[in-house]
């Protein structure tokens, strides 16, 4: 334990050693490596946090929904499930309801509920995908940094072995060893952010799916609810 705790220290002092020798090129590229790696963490976790919250909040919100009576019960307490994508597409469905109801009493075209809440959820899943693609250029373009500062540092050491005339391995070790830092870094920043990528997508895609589910049961809801209030509607006129 003590013996990998005082390698771990050897270690991390030799590569900032290197990193405060190596030249003005390298220390530019890991710069830039810092900043993309910062941004893309700050990404990850803001990200993170939301959809921890969505996915809490969507559960909340289906259990909540479908012990409603009525649609007017379930959008009157909607904004508490905020977090939640479905809530919007709740409201978007919810308001082309109440429109078609306040001018004829009755629905006149499902299909306008419908793509309500189709555009709806998309504006649900764009807010969730909203700073997303700065993970994919992260993990497709910091190698490259990374591997630039690298041919950079070895063409400059190779320089200076020419200049020096000592063509020993001693010679242009350091050299090489302070370029390739910069293809570490590089790798360091692209790795977390390929994953995060990947996983982020594939939990905002099955976000995707799980408000296609719920505008169909929606539907069913406004069917349902226009079905029990023609009924009461007929007795009205009777009387």
């Amino acid at each position: 334990m003590v013996f990998s705790t005082l390698s771990a220290i050897f270690v991390g002092g030799e590569i900032l050693e290197l990193v405060t020798q190596s030249g003005l090129v390298a220390k530019f590229v890991l710069l830039t490596l810092l900043i993309f790696s910062l941004i893309s963490w700050a990404i990850i976790l803001s990200k993170w946090g939301t959809l921890q919250r969505a996915r809490v909040q969507s559960g909340r919100f289906i259990r909540a929904f479908r012990k409603a009576q009525r649609l007017q019960d379930i959008a009157a307490v909607a904004e508490q499930f905020r977090p939640s994508p479905l809530v919007g597409v709740l409201q978007g469905g919810f308001d082309e309801f109440r429109r078609q109801m306040g001018s004829t009493g009755a629905v006149r075209s499902i299909l306008a509920i419908q793509r309500a809440m189709q555009i709806a959820a998309s504006e649900e899943i764009s807010r969730f995908e909203r700073n997303l693609p700065w993970l994919a250029i992260t993990g497709a373009v910091t190698p490259f940094v990374g591997l630039f500062g690298t041919v950079w540092g070895i063409i400059d050491a190779f320089h200076g072995l020419g200049t020096a005339g000592a063509a020993t391995l001693r010679a242009v070790a350091p050299g090489i060893s302070e370029a390739l830092i910069t293809t570490a870094a590089g790798l360091v920043a692209a790795i977390p952010a390929v994953i995060a990528y990947n996983l982020i997508g594939n939990s905002i895609r099955e976000f995707a799916a799980r408000s296609d589910d719920f505008a169909l049961e929606m539907m069913n809801a406004v069917e349902r609810q226009q079905a029990e209030a023609r009924p009461a509607v007929g007795a009205e006129v009777r009387r």
